[in-house]
């Protein structure tokens, strides 16, 4: 019985922080920030989005300006910031096939002190391998790993986000984790 009182407390605290966000709330509006910024943004640079850090900044900004709309409670809410997390990737991925990338330079990214070369080999290796392995598959199982992985999303948001049926997310999700078994078990025979 406890355990049960638990749980609803629990919901009734998500469902308070989506109506607060409603109502413009700014803690609840943090709260929302807080939670899903780093899933977005790793939803994101898996998609090799040039600059997730701002199409991250602008998904929050329209997710904040439509807030007031949404409806539902703390699944629905996860659901409509991954759909316009994935909204906004596709309006990226169009405007730099129409434009192209450009990048300016960055003084705050060209300083004297940096990682050592090992610690920073270690880490482009191990961020390589993961993108190389995720660009192996096709771009609706990319999209399927992403959201159920990175942004953990069920099947149900995963399908919603993707406006695909249920059925075909669970066939993309076990295709791409079988494509990606015997690649990754053959790195760890090594």
């Amino acid at each position: 019985m406890t355990r049960i009182r638990s749980v609803d407390r629990a919901a009734s605290a998500t469902d308070d922080l989506a109506d607060s966000a409603r109502r413009g709330e700014s803690w609840a509006l943090t709260q929302i920030w807080h939670r899903y910024s780093p899933s977005v943004l790793g939803y994101l640079r898996g998609r090799n989005v040039v600059d997730a850090e701002d199409v991250t900044s602008e998904v929050f900004l329209q997710v904040f300006q439509r807030i007031e709309r949404f409806k539902g409670g703390e699944a629905d809410l996860r659901t409509f910031i991954f759909s316009v997390a994935h909204a906004r990737y596709v309006d990226e991925v169009r405007r730099t096939a129409r434009r192209g990338t450009s990048v300016e330079y960055d003084p705050a990214q060209h300083d004297s002190v940096v990682a050592s070369a090992e610690t920073e080999a270690l880490r482009l290796e191990s961020t390589e391998r993961a993108l190389a392995l995720i660009e192996g598959l096709s771009p609706d199982q990319r999209d399927v790993l992403l959201l159920r992985i990175v942004a953990d999303l069920s099947l149900e948001q995963t399908a919603a986000v993707l406006d695909k049926k249920v059925g075909a997310i669970k066939a993309l999700q076990h295709r791409a984790l079988a494509a990606l078994r015997p690649i990754v078990e053959a790195g760890v025979s090594k």
